[in-house]
């Protein structure tokens, strides 16, 4: 069948409905998964886009064809299907196109937790068996059972704080008509908090605004609201509530880096001398905050495929992606936006302090670009060419370039999905950055 190869990505599937992925597509992804993995039960979510029944529906159709029976999660956040996929120990798929806008779907696949299908690891092997329709011949038809687990999930990520030692804090959630909502309200009830919510009820048309916090148009009402009830701390979630994003109590975005930092000094006081894996966009603020508290740094590149890999392989305690990403060793190696939520609670809750505070000491002494994306005509080119205009700074060639000097550095990658170059920048005076910053984009945009 003719596909648009280009739905085929670095860690997931994903396309628009239902010019790019529809019901046929979904279906021979389907077969062609249990193909692939020899797989005789396989674990099936959706999240709560529109399209994401019909999808269901049909993917469940491919599998049971092709001889597998479908475990049937029905509608869930990507962190809940994670821990059903550990919890059986089966490969999975999930139906999502996590924060992309509303006319989107896709597939998250699980091979066996904490490994996932990845573009160098069977993503571009579907493809191939979706485009031939060359499936082995099945030997039965499988059925569909359905499985409970939100009780133990719920339990699971509670037993991972001293849920008696949080204090009554007053947080703001926006999980923006996502997925998460319910589940999360479901976890927050144990916990002394006073919850304010903002748009819980899953709802695939999104009336209020989009699933990609990182946005700063759809975290806006949230950052406000915060300031308004004068709340501790405020969360937001992507759409699949994998991703996690947090506001300080005087309404200010907090960078994923410097989450990083936190989170991963905190744990490294349940874990002392753990290593903690931070990605190639990072602000120095993560290396320096571990290092200095006894943990071991390791750089990775971007994606949760490789993050989840490197993190096994190491023993890792803790990751984190500027983006919004955390992974745990104690929920599998994989990411939650739940969990990150409740460490912060607690990290208040014992420290005895307002984020803000945590934050204006990193905040004096990084200063961070943020990621910005550039639109050109040859991503080589221009990689090529900042190689040559820094070639006296220290290179590293880890997905994408980056080069580093005695008071700045920075990071530059290729979209794995569109013809952009995502410029991440640090400096050590915000003078410093704004010049580099300015310096490096002239060369990308020249």
């Amino acid at each position: 069948m003719q596909v648009n190869p280009s739905i085929f990505k670095a860690y997931d599937i994903r396309g628009i409905y239902p010019s790019d992925l529809n019901e046929d597509i979904a279906y021979l992804i389907g077969r062609a998964f249990v193909t692939f993995l020899g797989a005789e039960r396989v674990i099936v979510g959706h999240d709560m886009r529109v399209s994401g029944p019909s999808i269901f529906a049909a993917v469940a159709r491919g599998i049971m064809d092709q001889g597998a029976d479908v475990v049937n999660i029905g509608l869930v956040s990507t962190d809940q299907y994670y821990f059903v996929c550990t919890e059986l120990e089966l490969p999975g798929m999930m139906v999502t196109a996590s924060h992309n806008p509303k006319e989107y779907n896709g597939f998250k696949m699980v091979k066996q937790m904490p490994q996932l299908l990845s573009g160098d690891a069977g993503i571009q092997d579907l493809r191939q068996l979706v485009e031939s329709e060359e499936f082995a011949t099945p030997t039965r038809k499988g059925e569909m059972t359905s499985y409970e687990f939100q009780d133990r999930f719920v339990r699971a990520v509670l037993d991972l704080i001293d849920v008696d030692g949080l204090k009554p804090l007053k947080v703001v959630v926006d999980t923006g008509n996502g997925t998460v909502g319910p589940m999360l309200q479901e976890v927050y009830k144990y916990l002394p908090i006073t919850l304010i919510g903002l748009y819980l009820d899953p709802d695939g048309t999104l009336p209020n605004h989009g699933l990609d916090p990182l946005q700063p148009e759809n975290r806006a009402e949230l950052q406000s609201r915060v300031v308004e009830e004068g709340a501790d701390i405020g969360f937001a979630f992507d759409g699949d509530g994998d991703r996690f994003f947090a506001i300080d109590d005087r309404g200010e975005f907090i960078s994923g880096d410097f989450l990083t930092a936190l989170m991963g000094q905190y744990l490294l006081e349940k874990h002392p001398g753990a290593k903690i894996l931070y990605d190639v966009r990072a602000s120095w603020a993560v290396p320096d905050l571990i290092t200095a508290s006894g943990g071991t740094p390791l750089m990775e590149r971007v994606g949760h495929a490789f993050i989840k890999r490197r993190m096994a392989s190491e023993d890792a305690v803790f990751a984190g992606e500027v983006t919004g990403h955390y992974y745990f060793r104690a929920f599998n190696y994989a990411d939650s936006g739940i969990i990150p939520s409740l460490y912060l609670m607690e990290m208040l809750s014992k420290r005895g302090v307002k984020m803000s505070d945590l934050l204006k000491e990193l905040e004096a002494k990084y200063f961070i670009s943020g990621e910005i994306n550039t639109r050109v005509d040859n991503v080589k080119a221009k990689i090529n060419a900042l190689s040559e205009r820094f070639g006296d700074g220290e290179q590293m060639v880890m997905d994408g370039l980056s080069v580093s000097y005695p008071t700045w550095h920075f990071n530059v990658r290729p979209s794995n999905t569109e013809p952009l170059l995502r410029l991440n920048l640090e400096a050590k005076t915000r003078a410093e950055m704004e010049q580099r910053r300015d310096e490096v984009l002239e060369i990308i945009r020249g």
